[in-house]
């Protein structure tokens, strides 16, 4: 499995032209330009603390507002994840992160069970982190839930500044995605359901 758990994906609307290259069993190299700093920021800490290798270009109607570039960015890796995941068979498929920095602490539990789903306890201080409207980073994780397939459980503990708590959501939602995409030897490449299909 490990090796070749890799998904090219591109996407092109109206409003965004996206095209991303995910691996899986990278070595959290990411190369990101979305016209959004702080949104390429966010995406390089999934693949820094994921062991994620990312390569995205997104080009969106950023005139118009953030929201397209953002939603169809998380819509799009989510599809790369998928894709990379394939039938799932083999993973561990469940795991967790907490993850502080400086005065924020932030959990995120994630099951790659083949559906799509998000719980967001995360409550903003400002409206805007550099760019991007705080409300999209919840958005981003809903999109990239829906289409990754997988249950996306994030909680900010505390905190009050919030590129802070954004980052340490980003940078636990990495952790996890390394250990519940990893290959588990001792299932030997059994689906981890009792269903026999994910």
């Amino acid at each position: 499995m490990a090796g070749n758990r890799k998904a090219s994906i591109k996407r092109e609307t109206k409003e965004t032209q996206i095209a991303l290259e995910l691996d899986l069993d990278g070595s959290g190299k990411a190369e990101v330009s979305t016209g959004i700093g702080m949104l390429d920021h966010l995406i390089e800490q999934i693949a820094k603390h994921g062991i994620i290798d990312i390569t995205l270009s997104a080009k969106g109607d950023l005139s118009t507002d953030e929201h397209h570039t953002v939603e169809d960015v998380g819509l799009v890796l989510g599809q790369a994840l998928n894709e990379a995941l394939g039938d799932r068979s083999g993973i561990v498929r469940m795991a967790d992160a907490t993850v502080p920095l400086d005065e924020a602490l932030a959990t995120v539990a994630i099951d790659l069970s083949g559906r799509g789903y998000a719980v967001l306890d995360v409550a903003w201080t400002g409206d805007r982190i550099g760019e991007l409207p705080v409300d999209l980073v919840n958005h981003l994780l809903w999109s990239l839930a829906s289409e990754g397939k997988m249950t996306l459980n994030a909680r900010v503990l505390s905190g009050v500044n919030d590129h802070h708590k954004a980052e340490a959501v980003m940078k636990a939602l990495g952790r996890a995605l390394s250990v519940a995409s990893r290959p588990e030897p001792r299932r030997q490449g059994s689906v981890p359901s009792t269903k026999g299909k994910l």
